[in-house]
């Protein structure tokens, strides 16, 4: 059962499908209830991977020993057990299945034709689909700068974004997501359905796809994109939790010292000249239990740095 969905999968994605066949596709759904269960959760399954392009199905159509590893690879994956399913969505929506990703520290910049430019900052992970004549984007986690001078839209865990053409700036923490507009015109669709508009200059953030107050001014594009780190007036435990997306390894902040409050640019590119500029500037220390473990505690009374 499964390998006959495998089958009429890969055909009628190929795109060479013709009327007959299709028809038969449908006459074979429609003769048994256990057909229509295997062709649904087929279905399901090129959804969980967002698509399969056409070249694939017409590539392995066109070479019989392909066609064959492909039916029964996609056999075995209709056949897997509950379990299995669980895992590989689980995998899919944490971003382990990303057409593209960034480690710790690492930046990188994708052209995605012409007009169209994305850049990934640390620790992100996007899904891409440009088909139907729209750009199509699924940020499973992280933080992004789109340029599209064409329609697009991206996905979230809190919501849908869409845009004749602007320059977005997109972060997602779990349930927490940011959208900043630095040029043109997007809109923002939460959990309620709701739309709301963000023109260039503004910035709206949400958690678990509501909307968390009005819109405020966004002032340029995001420092990263210049590899630095901005910070007024920032509590001490949310700077380190900041830093700690550029580097590998624990970076902890005790909590008696969690509400200093730290201000200045800092080079990103240097984060342990930063770590080490810190007693300079706060009456703190750093302790290492390695050079991946630091803790940044109060400095003891008579200390000097």
């Amino acid at each position: 059962m499964a390998r006959e969905a495998a089958r009429w999968l890969v055909r009628l994605g190929s795109g060479q499908a013709s009327a007959d066949e299709i028809q038969a596709c449908d006459h074979w759904r429609a003769s048994h209830a256990e057909h229509e269960r295997a062709w649904q959760r087929a279905r399901r399954l090129t959804s969980m991977f967002d698509r399969i392009p056409p070249t694939v199905g017409q590539a392995a159509l066109g070479r019989a020993r392909d066609r064959r590893v492909m039916l029964k690879s996609l056999a075995a994956l209709l056949a897997a057990p509950p379990a299995a399913w669980a895992a590989l969505r689980g995998a899919r929506n944490s971003g382990w299945l990303a057409d593209l990703r960034t480690g710790t520290g690492e930046t990188r910049t994708v052209a995605l034709g012409p007009g169209t430019q994305l850049r990934l900052n640390t620790g992100t992970a996007v899904s891409l689909d440009d088909g139907s004549g729209m750009l199509s984007l699924r940020l499973h986690r992280g933080e992004i700068y789109l340029e599209a001078d064409r329609p697009c839209r991206v996905l979230t865990r809190g919501g849908m974004i869409r845009t004749e053409a602007a320059h977005l700036w997109l972060r997602q923490d779990d349930a927490d997501g940011l959208l900043g507009v630095v040029a043109g015109l997007a809109f923002w669709q939460g959990a309620d359905n709701r739309t709301h508009s963000v023109a260039a200059g503004q910035r709206i953030a949400w958690h678990d796809g509501a909307l968390q107050g009005a819109a405020q001014t966004l002032d340029g594009s995001p420092d990263w994109l210049r590899g630095v780190l901005r910070a007024d007036a920032m509590r001490l435990d949310h700077f380190l939790r900041e830093l700690s997306r550029y580097r590998p390894g624990t970076l902890r902040c005790d909590p008696r010292v969690a509400g200093l409050r730290l201000s200045g640019v800092f080079q990103l590119a240097h984060t342990d000249d930063i770590l080490r500029a810190l007693p300079a500037l706060l009456p703190v220390q750093l302790s290492y239990v390695t050079p991946y473990w630091i803790t940044v505690g109060p400095r003891p009374a008579g200390a000097t740095t």
